[in-house]
């Protein structure tokens, strides 16, 4: 069973109460969805056979719910706790630098990423493999993940985030989640996922 985790969030700066608050209730319809297509793949293997086919198509449904849930968590987790810079002598920060020339290069790439027509996420991922990160764009919950890689940042860009406060506009809200951003949860994720 999946439980919905509680998130320490401030009133946020750009992002209203009222929005945090529905973006929060679609998340925990991701927790309970979650279990529940669960419970009923369970169920339905008692004849994997005859259910075949419903099986199939619950496990797709199961990975929209999945990591729906997880895309959130993470989301939700790095605006908790208010906004806070990134720690002095940041290996983030000085990866991103190696990778893009400068935080402003790296920043205005994934702003850019964030853009991106359609529903989705902006991701920054870290890659085990290249021992580098990289960014994608995750077209609703389940498709675009990249297979072995870690996510360090994710940025919800399904218009249930933005809508609310901003209409279509897209370019205030990006604004408002980094000025938002808890980079010392970022950083700890960067440090979990490059180990």
């Amino acid at each position: 069973m999946y439980t919905e985790q509680k998130f320490n969030l401030p009133e946020l700066k750009g992002i209203s109460k009222k929005s945090v608050d529905e973006h929060l209730k679609l998340y925990a319809g991701y927790v309970k969805f979650a279990n529940l297509v669960q419970d009923k793949i369970k169920e339905l293997m008692a004849d994997s056979e005859k259910n075949a086919y419903v099986l199939g198509e619950l496990q797709r449904r199961f990975s929209f719910e999945f990591n729906g849930m997880r895309n959130h968590e993470y989301y939700f987790m790095t605006l908790a706790d208010g906004a806070k810079a990134m720690p002095a002598g940041s290996k983030l920060k000085a990866q991103i630098e190696k990778q893009w020339g400068s935080f402003d290069g790296w920043l205005a790439a994934f702003k850019a990423i964030a853009l991106t027509r359609g529903v989705g996420w902006a991701m920054l991922y870290w890659d085990k493999e290249t021992k580098q990160l990289t960014h994608a764009w995750v077209d609703e919950q389940h498709l675009g993940q990249l297979n072995s890689c870690s996510l360090v940042l994710g940025l919800d860009m399904w218009e249930h985030s933005f809508y609310m406060d901003y209409g279509t506009s897209k370019k205030p809200y990006i604004d408002a989640f980094f000025e938002n951003l808890n980079w010392e949860t970022v950083e700890r994720f960067f440090d979990y996922a490059s180990k």
